[in-house]
């Protein structure tokens, strides 16, 4: 379990409050981000939690983690208005981050009303690599998503989705396990 190999190497699965910058045990106050799941699973992959009062500009949302040793992809997204799905419905998706290690791309794209955007790929380098840990940052400005990793700022997103309050939930998925979200 992703909890269990980040608590071995002394990492321990805190949520990060980055609105007063204190930490919070995960059995306690959940801080920024609530895990849908229950507190014995909380930062296994997928993961889907809440993002307590959703997005507005000064917000960031951190994500730690050790991409796996033979890696083909993972995803990073902040879907919108999770509580008002109508049935058959997708949500609205304001940024998806794929890292994709085949062709070593760093994409982001959005859904917006049913139909996804077309990915933008420019980056100057990779920056994930096999077996070996990250920092993402994705910084809410007025007019776009900042996206840091591990302290670099690699490309700007501009908002697809008008309504940052409807941003309420980030979801991960695929090779990677997570050791600190906030």
């Amino acid at each position: 379990m992703a909890v269990q190999a980040a608590e071995k190497d002394g990492i321990s699965p805190v949520l990060k409050n980055v609105e007063d910058d204190t930490l919070h045990d995960s059995l306690g106050n959940p801080g920024l981000i609530s895990p849908d799941k229950d507190l014995s699973r909380l930062l296994t992959v997928p993961f889907s939690g809440r993002i307590r009062g959703g997005m507005r500009p000064g917000k960031k949302i951190i994500v730690m983690g050790i991409v796996d040793l033979e890696p083909h992809r993972f995803d990073v997204s902040l879907i919108c208005g999770r509580d008002s799905e109508k049935e058959g419905t997708p949500h609205d998706v304001a940024l998806k981050l794929t890292a994709r290690f085949t062709d070593r791309q760093f994409l982001r794209s959005a859904r917006i009303s049913g139909k996804w955007t077309v990915e933008e790929a420019s980056t100057d380098y990779f920056p994930f690599i096999p077996d070996q840990p990250f920092r993402i940052e994705m910084h809410c400005e007025h007019q776009r998503f900042r996206i840091f990793v591990d302290g670099h700022q690699l490309f700007d997103f501009y908002h697809k989705v008008k309504s940052f309050s409807s941003i309420d939930t980030v979801q991960i998925t695929g090779d990677l396990q997570i050791t600190k979200l906030g």
